[in-house]
């Protein structure tokens, strides 16, 4: 572990990508503070943020009402620096309410505000690449998409306003705009993108149109990201995160060749799936600025599916698979609907065929 670098404060601390940026920021030196919802009854268990290496002596975790900017500030207080991780939908088209926190701390020297692909990709734009100049179109988004369309009305207006705020207020502020994250967590609840970008071996065959044409990057080389923009004196506006861009077919050939215990759908049933192809994410900026991805693409896939495994999430699938001895594929017959629920670390996750 390095040596001490000050104290940091991140959003959303339970979430897969928070969660896994609070064990490298530990790893590095700082000192984090973590802010969560509200917990009264007292019965979320936070362990495995607590059992991380360093926690004991660096890791202090806040509750705070995501609507109320004052909750914020005993949290920030001191602070060096900020991650804004957490991902509430706003519709009210305001900044993260922590800004504020910032502003009054007078010690905070950068904030790094986690974005989203869903605030560049959703536009009319017929282009093949976008870079950090594109962004979502929230009237396009309104009139052509309903699958999702709160979410990415949401972020763009949030990253917008933060960005705004930051400009009028003189707030040092970057922003990281990964793609589908990707690979193993530590967070107790199965990562939703974790959970579409693996649809095909979990059968959800109503996700597979989020998967014609899939940009993706690892969870460590996002949290990564975090730490080198954060460290970077010249970062400046928005950086595209994004190191790997696959097809559903050719998705779907790996995971066949390298988990044939799993049913998959032939890659002639996958010609007919509707969905939006978004364009491939440019990275060419944070690249430029001297950062590097760690992880190829099977690592990625690797790395998420040992974690389902060993919590549970796909062996539990599989043994939905054999019940009565029935044979059941990807592309319907007698394949239940499987419902996942939350699992702790090491135990199964509630389910029913539906």
């Amino acid at each position: 572990m390095e040596g001490e670098k000050g104290e940091v404060c991140i959003t959303g601390g339970t979430g897969f990508v928070a969660s896994w940026l609070i064990m490298r920021l530990l790893e590095h030196g700082y000192s984090v503070n973590t802010i969560i919802r509200p917990d009264p009854d007292h019965k979320r268990d936070v362990s495995f943020l607590t059992s991380l290496p360093g926690a004991s002596e660096k890791l202090r975790i806040f509750e705070a009402d995501l609507s109320d900017p004052e909750s914020f500030g005993e949290a920030v207080k001191g602070c060096i620096g900020v991650f804004h991780v957490a991902t509430p939908v706003d519709f009210e088209n305001r900044e993260p309410v922590e800004l504020h926190a910032c502003l009054k701390s007078k010690t905070v020297k950068r904030v790094v505000y986690t974005s989203s692909a869903s605030a560049v990709a959703f536009n009319d734009k017929d282009v093949d690449v976008m870079d950090e100049t594109y962004w979502t179109d929230v009237e396009y988004v309104r009139a052509k998409m309903t699958f999702g369309a709160s979410y990415f009305i949401s972020k763009t207006m949030t990253e917008k306003k933060a960005l705004e705020f930051a400009e009028e207020h003189k707030l040092d502020l970057v922003t990281l705009i990964p793609t589908f994250v990707i690979g193993p967590f530590i967070c107790p609840k199965l990562p939703g993108s974790v959970h579409t970008s693996l649809a095909m071996l979990f059968g959800e065959k109503e996700q597979y149109g989020s998967l014609l044409s899939m940009s993706m990057v690892h969870v460590d080389d996002v949290a990564r990201a975090h730490i080198f923009l954060f460290e970077l004196p010249e970062a400046r506006g928005r950086y595209n995160c994004s190191s790997h861009t696959v097809t559903i077919q050719e998705l779907a050939k790996f995971l066949s060749a390298k988990y044939p215990e799993f049913p998959m759908p032939t890659i002639e049933s996958l010609k007919d799936i509707k969905g939006f192809k978004a364009a491939e994410l440019s990275s060419e900026k944070l690249l430029k600025s001297g950062f590097s991805y760690k992880y190829r693409l099977h690592e990625m896939v690797d790395e998420a599916i040992q974690c389902c495994k060993e919590n549970g999430y796909l062996f539990l699938f599989f043994l939905l698979q054999r019940k009565d001895n029935k044979k059941i594929t990807n592309d319907g017959g007698t394949q239940p609907r499987l419902n996942l629920g939350k699992a702790a670390p090491g135990r199964l996750p509630e389910a029913r065929e539906e």
